[in-house]
């Protein structure tokens, strides 16, 4: 009987040394690494694309469509644009991670038509909350249909512009 336990121990020892070599072997996916972000000219009136940030707002969301940046690190980077009932603007610069939900403030803008960086440099996940709820909406219907980032600045613009991505609009018709 303890000659079958140490058998069995060997064995055990052996295959997840073995599973190990295995996930290692396999395990391929390299090391995520973010672009420096290049700010872009600070937003005109004549660019704003309006969005629908859902019925949830008295505000009125935009993107400046000058400022788009579809990065090769699966970033989409953009200016937006939050005004008030009353017409006072919100101007921020940030960037959403598609495949992670994630979002991130890059700077924002004065009254005097310039940036400052941000205080907070780190990824925030797009989580259902209200002060979120914009960027869910602009990530889910116009930057990131189905979850994966749209293919280049023009496709962003389209979909602003038609109102919906038509990857999304096709699955909710």
């Amino acid at each position: 009987m303890k000659k079958w336990l140490l058998i069995f121990c060997a064995l055990s020892v052996t295959g997840c040394a073995g599973n190990e070599i295995f996930k290692d072997g396999f395990d391929n996916e390299k090391t995520w690494l973010e672009l420096e972000a290049q700010l872009p000219d600070y937003p005109k009136q004549e660019n704003f694309l309006e969005y629908d940030s859902g019925s949830n707002s008295n505000y009125k969301y935009y993107v400046d469509e000058k400022s788009i940046q579809v990065g090769d690190d699966g970033v989409i980077r953009f200016s937006l644009i939050v005004e008030s009932s009353a017409g006072a603007m919100n101007v921020s610069f940030e960037g959403m991670r598609c495949k992670t939900n994630e979002r991130k403030r890059y700077a924002l803008g004065q009254n005097n038509g310039t940036w400052i960086e941000s205080h907070v440099d780190d990824w925030q996940l797009i989580q259902n909350v209200s002060q979120f709820h914009p960027h869910r909406e602009l990530a889910t219907y116009y930057f990131c249909p189905l979850k994966s980032i749209v293919g280049s600045e023009q496709e962003a613009i389209r979909a602003l512009k038609a109102g919906m991505h038509p990857r999304v609009r096709s699955l909710r018709y």
